[in-house]
């Protein structure tokens, strides 16, 4: 199963403690209503009170006996502003683990003023809390009279910061933004798709005909100092076009003469020779005319196979629609036809960033075609030993 990328989890825990603190405050501003959000555990001896806050309760006032004939009740209604404000508790530990005990303790520690009565408590832990601690901790605010209480752990956290009105604060604490990882996957859908139709546009009438892979950093083009190092490291290359696949630009990169079996599964190829490679006259630095004594033997033995046996094997390089950084369409009098750029890995490995193998009969009315995964996959010995083995030259 393909893996897929996601974000880590988060590291509250590396965090200061007062920058923990000022995390939690942050995120509790949209949380109720609030006349006042104070920030007492800055200045040490909170009495446990990290943040302090005053939500505001609007609470209908009676009409007034002087009201002018005629109002309506809700035409005389006033608002008494903050005779009913409920304080609720913010407290925030930066504890990688915190068990029932510890849990409760924290809140026997709580110190309220004489005329302070507690409504709401939050607490707040840079940790995961089990269930049994959930549940004492539960416990203890209905012992205490608290009318709400709310535990956001760990998990917590990182759902409020994972709403979209919060990003700039994940943004902020965590340097995550998913409006600008949105954005950024929106520009590389796009590029993508752009590349997409161009390569539709130019390349649409030139299936199985040779095209210019070219890496961008090949500044020496079109000259080779050390032929022998220039096949061992190419930075541009003649391949038969294959089309599109989903992901990508399909180019042959081998191609062999093969025996495929009546059952469709097993299979030999001659792989002392390349047919992939283009002529001299397409590629004039690695191309080769094909036709030498070998390639002639192998023919002759491939053309008695009977005809329903008879097949191709090919493997296909992908050069993937995001790496593919832009195509010239006019070539040059070196190669006179389209010069894709794409990024080259080092070695012979080029542009291609998977291969698809296939053995396919060469009956297209057969329609038998077999995929190994490795190219051991199936193989049988049918062909020559001298011919069988893929060599340097036919890579």
């Amino acid at each position: 199963m393909a893996t897929t990328r996601t974000i880590g989890p988060l590291h509250f825990e590396d965090l200061d403690p007062k920058r923990f603190e000022d995390l939690v405050r942050q995120l509790a501003y949209e949380f109720k209503p609030w006349r006042r959000l104070e920030a007492t555990g800055r200045s040490g001896g909170d009495d446990g009170f990290d943040a302090r806050g005053y939500e505001i309760v609007a609470r209908e006032a009676e009409p007034s006996a002087s009201a002018e004939e005629g109002e309506t009740v809700e035409e005389r209604s006033t608002f008494n502003e903050g005779i009913d404000d409920r304080l609720w508790l913010i407290q925030c530990k930066r504890e990688r683990a915190i068990g029932p005990t510890a849990l409760v303790k924290y809140l026997d520690d709580t110190v309220l003023g004489e005329d302070e009565r507690l409504h709401g408590l939050v607490f707040t832990a840079a940790c995961d809390f089990s269930k049994k601690a959930r549940d004492g901790f539960a416990k203890k605010c209905r012992e205490m009279e608290i009318e709400e209480w709310h535990l956001w752990g760990k998990a917590e956290l990182e759902d409020r910061l994972f709403r979209p009105e919060n990003d700039h604060l994940l943004f902020a604490y965590f340097g995550v933004s998913l409006t600008i990882r949105r954005r950024s996957q929106r520009a590389d859908l796009r590029a993508r798709l752009v590349m997409k139709r161009k390569t539709h546009r130019i390349l649409k009438d030139r299936s199985h005909a040779a095209l210019l892979l070219r890496s961008p950093d090949a500044t020496e083009y079109p000259y080779i100092d050390d032929l022998a190092d220039f096949k061992k490291n190419p930075q541009w290359m003649v391949w038969p076009y294959r089309g599109m696949s989903f992901d990508g630009l399909k180019f042959c990169v081998q191609r062999y003469f093969a025996y495929l079996s009546d059952d469709g599964k097993s299979w030999d190829a001659a792989m002392a020779v390349n047919d992939a490679r283009s002529g001299t006259h397409d590629d004039p630095w690695l191309g080769e005319d094909g036709h030498d004594d070998k390639r002639q033997t192998i023919f002759e033995f491939w053309s008695n196979i009977p005809k329903a046996n008879q097949a191709w094997v090919e493997v296909v390089g992908i050069v993937l629609f995001e790496d593919v950084l832009d195509i010239d369409d006019l070539g040059d009098e070196c190669v006179q036809v389209p010069h894709v750029y794409a990024p080259f890995a080092s070695g012979r490995r080029g542009p291609f960033k998977r291969f698809i193998a296939v053995v396919e009969a060469i009956d297209g009315w057969d329609g038998r075609s077999f995929y190994p995964e490795k190219m051991s996959d199936g193989r049988i010995e049918y062909f020559p030993a001298v011919v069988r083995e893929l060599n340097d030259d036919s890579k």
